[in-house]
C-alpha cells in the first residue's frame, strides 16, 4: 500500500480524540492547541494525568510539522518527549502553544508550553520530531 494523505486515520478516530484534543492552528513555526478538562483526562487525585500533557505536545507538534515536510514526500513522527510539569490542573481549559526552535533535514525541535485559564505556566515539553521518507509499502 502506497502512503498518500488519504489513508490518514480521520482524528475522530484516533486516541487524540479519546481525550479531547483540538488543534486551534498550526503551521511551520507556531501550533496551538486545547483540551477541555474532564474527569476521564485526570488521575484519581483529581488533576490532570501528565500523559495528556505530553499527548498533546506530541500529536501537535508531529502534526506541525507533517504539513510542512509532506509535500516533499516526508512523514513526522514523535522521536522524544521531556515534559516538565510545574502547576497542576484541575479544571477549565488546557492550552497549549508549540514553537519550533530548529528546522534540520532529519529532526525538527518543538518547545509547547502549556497554561490554564489564567494563563499560569503548569507545564513545559520539549519535542523532538523525526523526518523520514514516506513509506512506499
Amino acid at each position: 500500500m502506497v502512503f498518500t494523505m488519504q489513508s490518514l486515520i480521520p482524528i475522530e478516530q484516533t486516541f487524540d480524540a479519546l481525550y479531547g484534543l483540538e488543534i486551534l492552528s498550526h503551521g511551520p513555526q507556531e501550533a496551538r492547541a486545547q483540551v477541555v478538562v474532564r474527569d476521564a483526562v485526570k488521575q484519581p487525585m483529581g488533576l490532570v494525568h501528565g500523559g495528556v500533557y505530553a499527548s498533546i505536545a506530541e500529536s501537535l507538534t508531529s502534526m506541525a510539522t507533517a504539513q510542512a515536510v509532506y509535500p516533499d514526500g516526508m512523514s513526522a513522527q514523535g522521536l522524544s518527549n521531556q515534559t516538565s510539569f510545574l502547576r497542576p490542573i484541575f479544571e477549565g481549559t488546557i492550552h497549549a502553544v508549540a514553537r519550533r526552535r530548529h528546522r534540520g533535514r532529519t529532526t525538527w525541535v518543538w518547545e509547547v508550553e502549556i497554561t490554564d485559564d489564567e494563563d499560569r505556566l503548569c507545564a513545559l515539553v520539549r519535542m523532538t520530531i523525526a523526518v523520514r521518507e514516506l513509506p512506499d509499502t
